[in-house]
């Protein structure tokens, strides 16, 4: 089902539910929500969009804020039933990838990368972050929230490592957008549940995408440790392998700064 008039056709072809509300405190929060009382009339791939979230999150509870209309935000609903456990950690990492792809689509002559796990950077700023929550009582059904800064002017941007369509003076087709994500997304989904391990012209994807990669990182864990080192590789499940020197860290979760960029951001 999609609104009529939405504005939103190409995106709209892919989705099989597209719903686009004035406001919301959170699209996250609406989808695992309308989902959860109506599994039958949210499919794989429904989405719900706004261009007014008014208390997004992100990662490691942020807050997430825009002025009206400054930026989109996206949640999409992944039903993961055939894709293994020990392969999920590949999912916000593809959802990265396809939302780097979309984005570079739109941005010919910028350096577009992810930084792991799955914030997209234009010339070493921040355009894009995704949000990955498990539905709580549904384990295989999975909500992607993605905020992207569209219309942001360069003073609207909330920190200096923020950046935005507009701050780069190029206008954005939204709807584009979301149709190349949502494409590069049901077919890394699709590639997850062949089994056996990502597909490999899917790690390759994700590997070249991923600017964290032979950079110096800190990485600040979860139980408040740090590990400064170079990031080095992607391991079987897309965790972050950083060399400290004396050591190889296996890193599943955490916040990672740029140090020192010695590839291409």
């Amino acid at each position: 089902m999609s609104n009529p008039a939405t504005g939103y056709p190409l995106a709209a072809a892919i989705s099989p539910r597209l719903h686009v509300i004035d406001s919301t405190p959170s699209t996250n929060a609406k989808l695992l929500r309308d989902a959860f009382d109506d599994p039958e009339g949210h499919p794989h791939l429904s989405v719900l969009l706004t261009r007014d979230q008014t208390a997004g999150r992100g990662r490691l509870d942020r807050t997430w804020v825009a002025p009206a209309g400054a930026a989109l935000a996206v949640s999409v609903l992944l039903r993961t039933d055939a894709v293994a456990v020990s392969d999920r950690g590949w999912i916000p990492l593809l959802a990265g990838e396809a939302m780097a792809a979309a984005v570079a689509s739109q941005l010919g002559g910028l350096d577009v990368g992810l930084k792991w796990p799955n914030d997209v950077l234009v010339d070493g700023l921040k355009i894009s972050g995704i949000l990955a929550e498990v539905m709580p009582g549904d384990p295989q059904s999975v909500v992607l929230g993605v905020g992207v800064n569209t219309a942001m002017t360069a003073a609207q941007l909330p920190v200096p490592t923020a950046t935005s369509f507009a701050a780069h003076g190029r206008p954005v087709d939204e709807d584009r957008l979301l149709a190349d994500f949502l494409r590069g997304l049901r077919d890394g989904i699709a590639a997850l549940a062949v089994g056996g391990g990502p597909a490999a012209e899917l790690r390759e994807r994700v590997t070249a995408a991923c600017a964290t990669l032979q950079n110096e990182v800190r990485v600040s864990l979860p139980d408040g440790t740090e590990i400064t080192g170079r990031a080095v590789r992607l391991d079987e499940e897309g965790r972050l392998v950083v060399d400290a020197g004396s050591a190889e860290h296996v890193v599943a979760a955490g916040d990672v700064v740029h140090v020192r960029a010695s590839g291409r951001a």
